[in-house]
């Protein structure tokens, strides 16, 4: 990747709907020239879609919650259950294997804390395959940002 791949990822990160021409002028190069350069980046994995940010709160999600997950067995088959869990959830936004006091860190969004105490009681602590589970609902959200450092750190 050169200067030119990294303006053009900075402009999508931006806006996503910027036209070939648009992100042309933007990094000094000729639409065809950002054209094959966007394609390659996509090709490449490096650029995975285009989508929408939406403002949960608008549309309803009032609650944002992470939670640490332990499992009682890292067995294959337990392994497949929480799998199974995650992947059937769609309140479940986020999902990362971490390391320190839990197994997991979920990113949880409800409309309201009863939905979500339902949530964490009917599906997260109701499995067989979760031995522990530790809530931390967010009061205020500080900073968001969707884009990524246009340079590695």
């Amino acid at each position: 990747m050169d200067n030119f791949d990294w303006k053009i990822i900075s402009a999508l990160q931006l806006d996503g709907r910027l036209t070939n021409q648009e992100i042309g002028e933007k990094v000094g190069l000729s639409a065809s020239q950002c054209s094959r350069r966007r394609t390659a980046l996509e090709e490449a994995g490096i650029i995975q879609g285009y989508s929408a940010r939406v403002n949960g709160q608008a549309i309803g999600l009032q609650v944002l919650a992470y939670v640490h997950i332990n499992l009682h067995s890292h067995d294959p088959k337990s392994m497949q259950r929480f799998q199974q869990i995650i992947d059937g959830e769609a309140a479940i936004q986020e999902v990362h294997m971490v390391s320190g006091e839990a197994d997991y860190l979920l990113k949880i969004i409800a409309s309201n804390l009863e939905q979500l105490a339902d949530f964490i009681s009917h599906t997260l602590l109701a499995s067989e395959v979760i031995s522990h589970v530790k809530s931390f609902v967010v009061l205020k959200k500080l900073k968001q940002i969707s884009q990524l450092p246009t340079r590695p750190l």
